[in-house]
């Protein structure tokens, strides 16, 4: 007899990791809080803030969600001061200790610097090797600790001055947002890859990831930090920094197909409306005939919106999701008889059997929850089981701070579209296009020559160096090229 436990986000890709600051705010700690809840779909291992009093600093880091957490005025009263800083976590570089929770905190010559981070920073490995060379001391291993330490080592006298110079060192993507004992400052890779806005709230600047993190707050948007762009937070304004130089922006086109929340507006975009728009491509590009279509949960219902309303197919809710299901369940004794059980997401019967359904998804990874998916669909009866994938081919991993597995286990760099399909066990399978994506943004296509976003999990195609990565690395881009 068998048990089958599974959970249908089991095989998604991981989200980043979420930040947020506010400056000149009597209540910053318990905003700080609330933008980290709307923040919370970026990374659920870890969560903390830190903020400042005028006088001292004071850190609370936490494993667990922000809500089981940040939520006793308590621990908000730890937190005293009008400016602070929180981060989200999901550790893409770094084990998952409290020693890696964000923001990182260390007493420099001038002050204190507490720093959350967004992203992935491509050489930090290097960076790191060389900075415990020569005599850094880590306490974690997170790779954003590195910028802790070439803001120490810095000569400079001012420290804007000195974070800049630190920031020049680095490669990769990322958002930082930091806290001295006079200003936060805000910071976008000099590709805008990862995310970052400005919002106002009562006189008080914010930084977020996300606009959903605005939202919550009652907070107005003000506009995105530009790539490559230092803002300065402090008594007398916001001062803008452009470092780098002037690059095309190449922010990362998994935000708009997953990552970021449906209610968030990523570069004057509706996440949602990006999201329908690709669902309606695909319908463009790849019909069939079929009699309903069906969402995977939660992340497929923007698409399989847009693929209904293009196809003129009625959209139905053929997947349940129970959203009271924890993280730890108590497994059934033997009973005799071979029962399946569903953790989070059951079959409505009532819209699938006896159909020719089409599943709407907004990616494949390695695969293995498609499977369980369509034997779901076939147990409740469905006749037939298109699926239909509203984002390319996922055929290269991640360096940027998306947890992509290795090349050889993502399903579509090891198997053609025919050995996908048979894989999966579905009638049909079909995936939007690159180019059809890029249409789906607005765009003409994908400009081969200078690509409008970083594209590289489908294309190969990546737009920073990657001095960690082996040298069989895929196709690098420096900086230095894109620029030219």
């Amino acid at each position: 007899m068998t048990y089958e436990l599974f959970d249908l986000d089991a095989d998604r890709l991981k989200e980043e990791c979420g930040v947020f600051g506010i400056y000149g705010h009597p209540e910053a700690a318990a905003i700080t809080a609330l933008g980290l809840h709307a923040l919370q779909h970026r990374g659920q291992e870890a969560a903390g803030i830190v903020s400042f009093d005028g006088r001292r600093f004071h850190s609370e880091r936490r494993m667990g969600l922000v809500g089981d957490n940040f939520s006793k005025r308590s621990v908000i009263d730890r937190l005293a001061g009008n400016t602070a800083i929180g981060h989200t976590r999901y550790s893409t570089t770094g084990e998952t200790i409290l020693r890696n929770v964000q923001p990182l905190f260390a007493e420099l010559d001038g002050g204190g610097f507490a720093v959350a981070h967004n992203g992935n920073i491509t050489n930090g490995i290097t960076l790191r090797r060389n900075l415990i060379r020569s005599g850094a001391i880590y306490q974690s291993t997170s790779d954003t600790e590195v910028v802790l330490h070439l803001v120490a080592g810095s000569k400079k006298i001012k420290f804007v001055d000195r974070f800049i110079e630190a920031i020049t060192q680095l490669e990769g993507a990322y958002s930082f947002v930091g806290l001295t004992n006079k200003k936060m400052i805000g910071v976008r890779d000099p590709l805008g890859i990862r995310p970052l806005v400005l919002g106002e709230l009562d006189g008080a600047y914010i930084l977020a990831s996300e606009t959903c993190a605005l939202d919550i707050i009652g907070a107005r948007f003000v506009r995105d930090i530009e790539n490559g762009e230092v803002v300065i937070i402090s008594e007398s304004g916001i001062e803008s920094l452009k470092p780098f130089g002037v690059l095309p922006a190449r922010p990362c086109i998994f935000e708009y197909i997953y990552f970021a929340r449906p209610d968030s507006v990523v570069h004057g975009k509706s996440v949602y409306q990006v999201r329908k728009a690709m669902g309606a491509e695909l319908s463009r590009e790849s019909p069939v005939a079929a009699d309903v279509v069906i969402p995977v949960p939660d992340s497929g219902v923007p698409a399989a919106l847009g693929y209904a309303q293009e196809s003129g197919l009625p959209y139905e809710l053929g997947i349940i999701r129970n959203h009271y299901v924890g993280r730890t369940f108590i497994q059934p004794t033997q009973t005799g008889r071979e029962i399946g059980v569903r953790m989070k997401h059951s079959a409505n019967r009532a819209v699938v059997e006896g159909k020719r359904i089409i599943l709407i998804d907004d990616s494949i990874v390695r695969g293995t929850t498609s499977v369980k998916i369509v034997r779901m669909m076939r147990d409740a009866g469905a006749r037939e089981v298109h699926f239909r994938i509203s984002s390319p081919p996922i055929k290269y991993p991640d360096f940027y701070g998306i947890d992509t597995p290795e090349r050889n286990n993502l399903l579509a760099a090891t198997h053609s579209l025919e050995e996908m399909r048979e894989f999966i066990g579905c009638d049909s399978l079909a995936f939007l296009s690159v180019d059809g994506i890029y249409r789906a943004m607005g765009e003409k296509g994908r400009s081969p020559d200078r690509p409008q976003f970083t594209d590289h999990c489908f294309t190969g195609d990546y737009p920073t160096g990657l001095t960690d990565q082996s040298g069989d690395s895929p196709k690098q881009l420096s900086l230095l090229a894109e620029a030219g």
